[in-house]
């Protein structure tokens, strides 16, 4: 175990060291550091290291916590760097893609997902809630500049406004699944009563309820630090980040609401603070740097998972495969375009907002907290991790590929 902890910190060595010299050695390459960094713990997870804590169905809670931590500091990256005001007609995408995108999402892999891998109700529920959210962390290369530098295109101001969102918004239906799966192991129904309460409880005061704490710590935050520096503060903007992180999160899940939706929402309102103030550079510098070391020592371990997998003989079928790119390439651009038609936007714009609705990380963390419950049976937990893990992976090489190109398509504000 001691041999292999050490080639595992190695291989995460080799892996930052790859995500210092990427943008000198694969400049002019269309490869996106992600897929290098997912490579890389493929080639060693099946060909020279096995590392037992990397078993989706024993050690759930490693990969739990790991995953989130990274997905709430991106979502603190999110909120700070977003430079457009708060009004419905430039959030109106936005809403919509939450609104229409994600349920059709949800809706379409469910059907798939009991139909085509024939898992149950709750498992098939589980499987188009994680797959839903656009996930923040693999997303960060096609968002918004740092804050304060220029007008912000509108592909990536929706593309970052929905990922820092839709991530909070997806928590609802992952509990769906786990009260649908607890209920129907305990030999009851899905009845109206299981519904309202999942609804009352889960979507209307933890969505509510989240908002409103992610509105408070922003504004005292924002308060503490700009009251008495307005022009130049001295606070450190590693301790801000992190505080403005764990304070949202923690006193958001104090009282049962959603912590990702408060992480992100303190991180927009403190941004409303101050807006010009060159600290807020300083606070997403930090943040990036943070976010990308965290999505690095992911990436490698994820994809050593893969090559254990793949060394071990787990079998996939035509339907994973089928399943996989029907949802990439077909059901949520469809869902995007159905969910922007009628906005006044290019249609080139509309494309690429369809087409990068990139999963990752955040899936692996929805995932791994639901089947840790202990509602979902052994069977279903493992097609759960080999679809939603190829789905991740077929998401990291073709938006890695497609994603500068269906940008450079859509017209730049800052040019």
């Amino acid at each position: 175990m001691i041999e292999n902890y050490n080639l595992f910190l190695l291989i995460c060595g080799i892996a930052f060291l790859l995500g210092a010299l990427f943008p000198i050695l694969f400049k002019r390459t269309p490869v996106s550091l992600p897929m290098l960094q997912v490579t890389l713990g493929a080639i060693v997870g099946y060909f020279w290291i096995t590392l037992d804590f990397l078993n989706p169905i024993e050690n759930g809670v490693v990969i739990e916590k790991l995953t989130e931590i990274v997905v709430l500091v991106s979502l603190v990256g999110a909120g700070i760097k977003i430079d457009t005001e708060l009004s419905w007609q430039l959030w109106r995408p936005t809403a919509r893609l939450l609104l229409i995108t994600m349920p059709i999402g949800i809706f379409a892999m469910a059907i798939l997902g009991y139909y085509a891998f024939g898992l149950s109700l709750g498992a098939a529920i589980l499987l188009g809630a994680v797959l839903a959210p656009t996930d923040p962390v693999l997303a960060s290369s096609i968002q918004v500049g740092p804050p304060n530098t220029g007008g912000e295109d509108t592909p990536r101001f929706i593309l970052t406004s929905e990922a820092g969102l839709n991530d909070g918004l997806a928590f609802p239906f992952v509990y769906l699944a786990i009260k649908t799966a607890e209920a129907f192991s305990e030999g009851d129904h899905f009845t109206s009563e299981l519904l309202w309460s999942w609804f009352t409880h889960d979507v209307v005061w933890k969505i509510g309820a989240g908002l409103l704490v992610g509105i408070f710590v922003g504004k005292i935050m924002a308060k503490l630090v700009f009251s008495k520096y307005s022009k130049e503060t001295t606070i450190s903007q590693g301790y801000v980040v992190i505080a403005l992180t764990l304070v949202a999160y923690g006193l958001a899940e104090f009282v049962h609401s959603y912590g990702f939706i408060a992480v992100f929402v303190a991180a927009f309102v403190f941004r409303r603070s101050e807006r010009q103030h060159s600290y807020h550079q300083k606070l997403h510098d930090f943040a990036e740097q943070s976010e990308g070391l965290l999505m690095s020592l992911v990436l490698v371990t994820f994809g050593m998972f893969l090559g254990q997998g793949l060394q071990s003989g787990v079998e996939l079928t035509w339907r994973v495969y089928i399943v996989s790119f029907t949802f990439l390439l077909l059901i949520r651009p469809l869902g995007g375009f159905i969910a922007l038609t009628g906005l006044r936007l290019p249609h080139t714009e509309k494309y690429a907002i369809s087409a990068l609705g990139i999963r990752g990380i955040g899936t692996l963390y929805y995932l791994s907290y639901a089947l840790n419950q202990g509602f979902f049976g052994e069977e279903d937990a493992l097609k759960l991790w080999v679809v939603c893990s190829i789905v991740i992976l077929a998401s990291i090489f073709i938006h890695g590929l497609s994603a500068p190109r269906l940008l450079k398509m859509t017209p730049n504000k800052n040019d």
